[in-house]
């Protein structure tokens, strides 16, 4: 009965799977026919039975561009570049998305080689920097063994340095894996959605405007208070907004 139940549970995901897959399909057809307001409504259908994917944000994104939604479009190529943040063509298609927009904010200039750092590790997912530092892990315990029960003096230095590298290839991984990880569960950024929206200073409608945001544009949500979120954009510049008026990557 147990195996039946598994084999049930198996046929059923296959079955859902394909389902998915024909719908993803069919939306990629109604895009290709630019009927874009069906292939949205077809993409976000797909959505909302909880099934996520880089390419199904990616295309939404592109279904959104050429609608005129460019709001939305920036939303899910950013929602598309965290699960497949080596991409690209979402890279490509998302800096054109912003060259559209009304804000043009110079960002803080980062620390070069942090910078690099941050690069690099957008090169693949967390799951893949996972693989690799267990992958890693595995190799560090077998250059251990070398190490203790070798009696070569050769073969005890390799076993030794090499050991030491894998082991900080073991750390760097998985603090790659974790920021991944943490970005796609930890939203911080968000989309601005209103076509001119007033930033206070306090997190109230009476407080002092500080600047003026326009839709499209990323912020960084610092803290929140209330149906209030203290937003901070690209230079810096930090103020209050109310949550209607973003949306969560």
């Amino acid at each position: 009965m147990k195996q039946l139940i598994i084999l049930f549970i198996a046929c059923l995901s296959f079955g859902v799977a394909h389902a998915q897959d024909e719908r993803f399909e069919e939306g990629n057809q109604q895009y290709s026919d630019g009927n874009f307001q069906t292939a949205i409504d077809t993409y976000k259908g797909i959505l909302s039975t909880g099934v996520e994917s880089g390419s199904l944000y990616f295309n939404l994104g592109n279904a959104y561009y050429k609608n005129g939604e460019l709001a939305n479009a920036i939303l899910n190529y950013e929602r598309a570049l965290l699960l497949k943040p080596h991409d690209k063509d979402i890279k490509y298609n998302l800096e054109l998305a912003y060259s559209q927009t009304t804000d043009k904010i110079e960002s803080v200039d980062n620390f070069f080689l942090s910078k690099w750092v941050i690069d690099f590790r957008n090169k693949t997912t967390s799951d893949t920097w996972a693989f690799i530092g267990v992958a890693c892990f595995l190799l560090t315990l077998v250059m251990a063994a070398l190490f203790f029960f070798t009696n070569s003096a050769f073969l005890k230095k390799a076993g030794f340095y090499l050991g030491v590298g894998l082991l900080l290839g073991t750390m760097v991984t998985l603090t790659f894996s974790y920021r991944q990880k943490s970005k796609l569960v930890n939203r911080n950024h968000a989309i601005v959605f209103s076509p001119s929206l007033t930033v206070k200073s306090s997190p109230d409608a009476s407080g002092t405007e500080i600047f003026i945001l326009h839709e499209g544009t990323k912020v960084e949500i610092v803290s929140t208070l209330g149906h209030w979120k203290e937003i901070q954009i690209a230079d810096g510049t930090v103020g209050w907004v109310e949550e209607t008026s973003i949306t969560i990557i």
